[in-house]
């Protein structure tokens, strides 16, 4: 790179114009070939030299062609990729590099972009695609240098975003110009005019996302969005493909695929983002217009009025969220739901052969917009929606209707539909015949909401839809979306009305010979039949259980024991824990030998635990010792001092935090059923040694208190959480002696780089385990009063503090004889449990079989308050103590549920 060297380029320009372009192409190509080389040290040396020899190559037009031009500037924005990167430890030098440098690039771009958008010029869109990067670059990574600099090129972006749309239109859209799609320039650049058109979209959503430049813009807000909503028609190209490959056309819609439509789709949220109401009305105005638009062209009798329709369906869906989400928060003012009903009813009526993406869009949209259209025009498109899925019409209206009855069965009137579900059955499992790849996992989703629409005639399809959807599972076992997805069906049908016990029947004979002989099965037949043994066993009747028992336990036990592929542990591991959950203690007389069942137990337990065992096979033994604790308590009282010891060696050598979590979760659990004599479970912990630590104690709380604030599901936080108060309330002495890991300590500001790191990795202080648990008490306060807030924008009870508090108050016992109305009430605890468990729900995969356990019940902010307020009164001294290190969020947390 050395050898490059400024004044060979100042030599070109100054040759003669007829050759300088030779040589500067070769050049150029050389330049770009090693700038992904380019390093730290060698481009701000470049740079300076370089930058002005390229300028004045991208300014000079009469002497070099577009495609010369491009590779200059592209290798502009690989030099300022490189300065960006820098500027995070180099900030100052960077910005005195670029600088100086900026406004005459600026000025640059901003003549390539004042002209029209050539048609069928596939080097006119790859230069203004470069110019795009390089600005995106600097407004990205240097917004205090480019926005003063930004007006210049407002106008002539303007000037290419609107004739881009003309020649998209009639390149992509409607096919009449070449688009170059899927080209490539001799050096292996795309050509074609939609990856030109993407980067501009890219563009337009970073200056929405910088706050300054999204409010130049925000005078042609309204423009910019009617634009945008043109350029989501499908494309000729989307047509034709979509109209012969129900698969593709699923997957484009689901994977979000890289494509003008979802790129300005992705502009629109972002429009409504940053401009909030304003940018919600220019959504709606933009729409409104584009349907008036339409119905003119339908009326002319133009063959392609649809396109527009459909696209401004299309991008009101792609809205929904927020557009239904304040509509329903109160009176708005929008009607999105009257305008989006508005088009439906006119064009229901339509020709389905004729404009089978129109009734596509109509049944998807009515489906994201199903809050806001009334019971009449839901019906309608419901019963047309099963009508269509048993008829004769084109592939993208099934999948329309499809999406339409997964989103609108759940919430249909039962008694008005019941008539339609066995023809709807009937057309569901045909078209599952039919059915392959993303266009199965769509059909499956659809049975799987009929089924628990229909339950009333569920005992007469179950011997017609469940040998179908078993043949599926059978053979997508080794594709885990749709094997799930026909369990999940499964799983519907066992849970309809009377259809358990035939469903059972059926799918134990199949199972019970694979299981018993798993190593003459293919790959994953194994892990998967034990899934659906799984699901057979939750919640289902004892008689049932005992069923899957008779033909199963010994086999799943023996997997357990015996395999090395970690599916198939996994599985079983789950498998077990149902078996124990729905068995309880009848579990271990099944077999005849009750001690030989336990000691069964105890062995897959035994291995499950063994520290030599790789992580990934023990991922769920937290959750089977669960409930071997919960459910057979007499019997596992006697081991508890070998489990604790087998738990700690496991935890020693666990590479998985979920892993780590579940078994944590299990000391949580044991201290609880120690209560009221936790003192003793803390001397059993002490009694047992630990590997680097003085005893079992010290290395489980200096892990737990570490992990605390990483478990996650409601559950989970309720046990762990509670227990932890548990262990504070003893004021066993082994606390006091206990120092576990607080607080990260921050040596230096700025940005800390690898070699940083490397030479002085992270430092954390030291503190009193009893001041550690205080905190996590203090931290699970503010967690749940952020998710109050979150949930409800109105005052909370938990913001309260007392009138006249112009700083923390030093001797937090104070607020205990002060009056307040800061005090959480009885109402308010209840109404933030309800917030607490929702917002955890989905955070961990939800583990049905410890609904039942009571400890599930806690209403972890009104226990909080209750601890809190039992220990400061009985040992005021001593909380005084360990309140002084907290931070003063914690403090501010623990004073808020004191005062009364």
């Amino acid at each position: 790179m050395e050898t490059i060297q400024a004044p060979q380029f100042d030599e070109r320009m100054r040759m003669e114009p007829i050759q300088a372009p030779r040589f500067v192409h070769g050049a150029l190509r050389c330049l770009a070939l090693l700038s992904g080389d380019l390093d730290d040290k060698t481009v701000p040396a470049l740079v300076p030299v370089l930058f002005p020899c390229l300028l004045t190559i991208v300014s000079s037009p009469q002497v070099y062609e577009k495609y010369i031009r491009t590779k200059a500037l592209s290798i502009v924005y690989y030099c300022t990729s490189m300065l960006v990167a820098m500027s995070g430890v180099y900030k100052t030098e960077t910005t005195a590099l670029i600088g100086p440098m900026l406004k005459p690039w600026m000025d640059q771009f901003s003549i390539i972009l004042e002209h029209p958008v050539q048609s069928e010029d596939p080097n006119d869109w790859s230069i203004r695609m470069e110019v795009l990067k390089c600005l995106n670059q600097f407004v990205q990574n240097l917004p205090g240098l480019t926005e003063s600099e930004f007006m210049v090129i407002i106008r002539p972006l303007w000037a290419t975003f609107v004739s881009s749309l003309g020649v998209y239109v009639r390149s992509s859209i409607e096919g009449t110009e070449d688009s170059f799609e899927g080209r490539y320039d001799s050096d292996g650049a795309e050509k074609s005019l939609d990856s030109y058109v993407i980067q501009l979209f890219e563009f337009l959503l970073t200056i929405m996302g910088s706050a300054k430049l999204a409010k130049v813009v925000a005078n042609n807000i309204t423009e910019l969005v009617y634009y945008t909503i043109a350029f989501l028609q499908m494309t000729e190209q989307q047509v034709h493909t979509w109209s012969v490959d129900a698969n593709q056309f699923v997957a484009d819609e689901d994977d979000v695929t890289y494509s003008c439509r979802v790129s300005g789709a992705l502009l629109l949220e972002e429009v409504v983002n940053a401009y909030g109401r304003e940018g919600i009305d220019a959504i709606m105005n933009g729409a409104k217009q584009h349907f008036r638009e339409s119905q003119q062209e339908k009326v002319s009798g133009s063959t392609v009025w649809w396109r527009t329709r459909e696209a401004t369906l299309f991008a009101l869906a792609s809205l929904s969220e927020q557009l239904v989400d304040l509509e329903v928060s109160g009176p708005s003012r929008v009607d999105v739901g009257k305008l989006v009903e508005q088009i439906i009813t006119e064009d229901i009526g339509i020709g389905v052969h004729e404009y089978p993406f129109l009734y596509a869009r109509i049944f998807t949209s009515v489906a994201k917009f199903s809050p806001l259209i009334s019971h009449g025009v839901l019906e309608h498109i419901l019963y047309a929606a099963i009508k269509a899925i048993g008829m004769d019409v084109p592939p993208p209206v099934k999948v329309g209707a499809c999406r339409a009855l997964s989103q609108l069965l759940p919430e249909a009137n039962k008694e008005l539909i019941q008539s339609q579900m066995m023809g709807l059955f009937s057309s569901l499992t045909d078209l599952l015949n039919q059915a392959s790849d993303e266009t199965l996992h769509l059909v499956l989703e659809t049975l799987q909401a009929a089924i628990k629409a229909g339950s009333e005639t569920s005992t007469s399809v179950e011997p017609i839809i469940s040998p179908i959807i078993l043949n599926v599972w059978a053979l997508h076992i080794s594709d885990p979306f749709i094997s799930i997805d026909a369990l999940e069906v499964l799983e519907a049908i066992k849970n309809s009305p009377g259809c358990i016990h035939p469903l059972t029947s059926r799918v134990l004979p199949y199972i019970g010979p694979i299981l018993n002989k798993p190593q003459q099965q293919p790959d994953g037949l194994v892990a998967g039949s034990l899934d659906l043994v799984t699901m057979l066993l939750k919640n289902a009747p004892i008689d049932v259980v005992k069923a899957v028992h008779d033909v199963c336990f010994d086999a799943v036990i023996w997997i357990v024991l015996q395999s090395d592929d970690h599916s198939e542990m996994q599985n079983a591991t789950e498998c077990l824990a149902a078996f124990v959950s729905g068995g309880r203690e009848e579990v271990l007389t099944w077999s005849g030998d009750s001690g030989f069942t336990m000691r069964s137990l105890l062995d897959a337990a035994s291995r499950l635990l063994d520290p030599k065992l790789e992580s990934s096979g023990s991922l769920f033994v937290g959750s089977y010792i669960l409930q071997l604790i919960l459910n057979l308590p007499s019997q596992m009282s006697l081991h508890i001092r070998d489990l604790v010891a087998a738990l700690v060696r496991r935890m020693q050598s666990v590479q998985i935090v979920g892993l780590k979590s579940s078994l944590l979760l299990i000391f949580a659990r044991l201290v609880h059923m120690s209560s009221p004599n936790v003192e003793q479970f803390i001397d059993l912990l002490t009694s047992i040694p630990a590997e680097g630590y003085d005893n079992s104690f010290s290395y489980v709380m200096s892990e737990w208190t570490k992990q605390q604030g990483e478990i996650q599901g409601a559950y989970q936080i309720k046990v762990t959480t509670s227990a932890l108060a548990l262990l504070l309330s003893t004021r066993h002495a082994e606390l006091a002696k206990t120092n576990v890991q607080g607080h990260l300590v921050k040596f230096a500001a700025g940005i800390t780089t690898r070699s940083k790191a490397k030479l002085a990795p992270d430092q954390w202080t030291m503190v009193s385990l009893p001041a550690k648990i205080l905190a996590l008490l203090a931290d699970a306060l503010i967690e749940i009063r952020e998710q109050d807030l979150a949930d409800d924008d109105e005052d909370s009870d938990w913001e309260e503090v007392q009138a006249g508090d112009a700083e923390m108050d030093k001797d937090l016992l104070h607020s205990l004889s002060a009056t307040s109305s800061g005090r959480p009430t009885y109402e308010h605890l209840e109404a933030m449990e309800k917030v607490f468990n929702k917002d955890h729900e989905d955070d961990y995969e939800a583990d049905q079989l410890c609904v039942a356990d009571p400890l599930n019940q806690i209403n972890l902010a009104r226990y909080l308050r209750d601890f809190l307020m039992n220990f400061c009164q009985s040992n005021r001294p001593l909380f005084e103590n360990l309140c002084q290190s907290l931070t003063e969020s914690e403090q501010d947390a623990i004073q808020t549920v004191l005062n009364h």
